[in-house]
């Protein structure tokens, strides 16, 4: 059984999850770089309207007006301490039979996908995620409820974690 830090090495790859029976399944966090996107987008975006909400209305009505900026800004205080808190709730764990997503900081959401009902694992990166080095993992299953993503992954451990996964559901659902 490995065991220690998520960073670990093992035969299965850059983070390997071999498991013991009855054990707990080795839990992968999501790199940095996430948490660092999510962040600039809200200073883009929250830094835009408090701009717009303090320098209109203060050049237009005076200014005591620009205090309409303090709220965006508030706001943006907040979720810069909310948007690390949902980063670290996210980790996944792969194990013999299926993938575990577990995410959620108010609401604790665990997803086990078997790998036996997956249909199609996609990976995805758009303009920002590329631009961060990022990219997400999407599990299909006939299912839609049970449909789950991965995001902010490295783009070489989202496509060792596709061919993975891919190889594993081809493997169980021949069985079916």
């Amino acid at each position: 059984m490995e065991t220690g830090s998520p960073q670990n090495t093992g035969p299965d790859g850059p983070q390997g999850t071999i498991e013991a029976v009855g054990t707990e399944p080795v839990w992968i966090a999501l790199p940095p770089g996430l948490l660092k996107m999510r962040r600039l987008l809200l200073v883009v975006w929250l830094g835009l309207i408090a701009l717009a909400a303090g320098l209109l209305p203060g050049l237009l009505a005076g200014p005591a007006w620009a205090a309409f900026a303090l709220p965006p800004l508030a706001l943006m205080a907040w979720c810069w301490v909310m948007i690390e808190r949902n980063w670290r709730s996210w980790r996944y764990a792969e194990r013999a039979d299926d993938l575990l997503i577990s995410r959620g900081v108010l609401w604790r959401e665990e997803t086990v996908v078997p790998y036996g009902r997956m249909q199609l694992v996609e990976v995805t990166s758009g303009p920002v995620e590329r631009h961060f080095g990022l990219a997400s993992v999407q599990l299909h299953t006939a299912a839609a409820a049970t449909d789950a993503t991965i995001p902010g992954l490295d783009p070489a451990e989202a496509e060792r974690l596709r061919d993975r996964l891919t190889e594993l559901g081809e493997a169980r659902s021949a069985g079916l």
